[in-house]
């Protein structure tokens, strides 16, 4: 590995809360991409709904952290 810059690592500690939210996305597809072929199809419909929520607040989120840098 590289290591990191000082921007790189002031970044990382100010996008906190964004990275977080993507680490929570990415396990959600993990834990739906090992599962999916003995879920439910109400579990397969709460995880899609999940998944555009996640999707949706690590939107929102970007949206917000980038307004922050400006």
């Amino acid at each position: 590995m590289t290591p990191r810059t000082e921007d790189e690592s002031d970044e990382r500690r100010t996008q906190r809360v964004l990275r977080e939210a993507l680490d929570e996305l990415v396990q959600h597809v993990r834990v739906v991409r090992r599962t999916l072929p003995t879920m439910a199809p109400h579990e397969i419909e709460y995880a899609q709904e999940r998944l555009e929520w996640l999707a949706d607040e690590v939107w929102r989120i970007a949206l917000d952290t980038d307004a922050e840098h400006d």
